[in-house]
């Protein structure tokens, strides 16, 4: 659910030729408070009172993994939901009344969290956070709201049905966790969609939205002392702890197999990865620094060079981390033409091969420090950027001084670091490929029609 007002906006429009934008300046002397209200809920704060704005993040733990297996989208549709009325206001009156305040509010539910935000005028701000808390505490679930919201998901899973990246994105994770709840999708599926009942989600809610592994990250026009009374005011309401179902650790199924799902069209969109590194492994950074030399560098990545500019094979290439909260991958993606699908896997095999024999440069490792560090800048360009970082750095338990430690993390990094991740990590017999379109000439593991 995202509600973003136009008034909202426009407001903002004057504000940025006013004003300079916070993040502009050294990220780096950015002072991060712990705000601990007298309730013993925790947020951590950057004000900066150059703009009347004030952005919150928080999430949840649980996300769409806590979904029943018959009633998959369940979080999807529950978070939905959240601003489709709340207290006295049915989902017209609480639209209605975020576009009179210029109130933007969006709830999200992934595989391990519930993502909510705000993001709303200083002089709003008491009762943009008590309507926050009406959609967290008395969400309506009103029967005409749940019947539009469930429309919307079923017309977003007949556009995905036949999406060729969204099938190559299904097949995979159903290849990779084929008894884990992240083989399904968050949306869900038409049939589980139509067995989610009213008390089903209610009964998600109160389970789900708990204080006990809150997170906040908030940003802008609003002090520590006034944000702890905000806090009580907002989340203390919410049930301390629910029993959940525990959730277990898993290795990906990376087997080494090339699937093709075969669909008539004159383009193929490939999905690729094997086994990858939780985010709180000592060679995590290590490995962010080795794969943004092979794919996650754009054009100056070694994929890119290799396929997309030599040889012209591809549209895009690369590749990237993805730690979990039960599991972790280094995944890859590719989009070419039916023909050049079996060069394109070639060379993506040859070049994670080559990157474990291959000895990086110093040109190039400073090359990767410099874009990396660099380029995390430029995401402090606004409040709700920063509230969300904020979020993130707690989420991944990097500890308050990590904007401060960052650059000499990745300085300290070397040659012989990034070279023996390489050979310990990189695992080129492991790649597992999933292809969606009709390629020439690929000798696949399996096939499978499409639909």
């Amino acid at each position: 659910m995202s509600l973003v007002f136009k008034g909202f906006k426009d407001i903002l429009l004057v504000l940025i030729v006013t004003f300079p934008f916070l993040g502009s300046g050294d990220v780096h002397s950015m002072e991060i408070q712990r705000v601990v209200s007298s309730g013993g809920i925790e947020a951590w704060l950057v004000e900066d009172h150059s703009l009347p704005i004030v952005s919150i993040r928080f999430s949840f733990p649980g996300g769409s993994v806590n979904d029943p297996t018959d009633k998959s989208g369940l979080a999807n549709m529950s978070t939905k939901l959240l601003g489709e009325g709340a207290g006295e206001f049915n989902s017209q009156k609480f639209h209605r009344r975020l576009e009179d305040l210029s109130v933007s509010l969006n709830f999200e539910a992934y595989k391990d969290i519930i993502l909510g935000s705000m993001k709303t005028l200083t002089r709003n701000r008491d009762e943009a956070f008590d309507l926050l808390k009406l959609a967290l505490l008395k969400p309506r679930f009103d029967d005409d709201s749940i019947q539009l919201i469930r429309a919307q998901i079923r017309s977003r899973i007949a556009r995905n049905k036949n999406n060729p990246n969204n099938i190559a994105q299904r097949t995979y994770w159903s290849m990779m966790f084929p008894e884990h709840p992240y083989r399904f999708e968050s949306s869900g599926t038409f049939k589980s969609i139509e067995k989610i009942s009213k008390y089903d989600l209610k009964s998600f809610v109160r389970s789900n939205l708990v204080k006990t592994g809150l997170i906040i990250g908030v940003a802008g026009d609003i002090t520590a002392d006034e944000l702890a009374l905000s806090l009580d005011k907002t989340f203390g309401g919410l049930p301390r702890y629910f029993e959940k179902n525990e959730i277990e650790n898993i290795s990906p199924r990376t087997l080494g197999k090339v699937v093709v799902v075969k669909n008539n069209l004159p383009q193929s969109s490939i999905v690729f990865g094997q086994n990858g590194l939780a985010r709180n492994h000592p060679d995590y950074y290590a490995a962010y620094l080795l794969n943004h030399i092979l794919g996650g560098g754009g054009f100056t990545s070694r994929l890119y060079k290799e396929i997309r500019e030599k040889r012209g094979l591809v549209y895009s290439v690369y590749s990237y981390l993805l730690p979990l909260d039960y599991s972790s991958l280094w995944l890859g993606a590719a989009a070419t033409d039916n023909k050049s699908v079996k060069d394109t896997i070639k060379i993506i095999k040859s070049e994670w091969s080559r990157m474990q024999d291959y000895q990086i440069t110093q040109e190039q490792l400073q090359s990767a420090r410099d874009n990396i560090k660099g380029s995390f800048s430029l995401r402090f360009n606004n409040t709700a950027s920063i509230a969300g970082m904020l979020l993130e750095i707690q989420r991944k338990g990097l500890g308050i001084n990590y904007i401060q430690n960052r650059e000499n993390i990745y300085d300290m990094i070397t040659i012989n670091d990034i070279n023996r991740v390489a050979k310990k990590w990189l695992d080129p017999k492991s790649l597992t490929f999933v292809i969606v379109g009709n390629p020439s000439n690929i000798i696949s593991s399996e096939v499978i029609s499409g639909k």
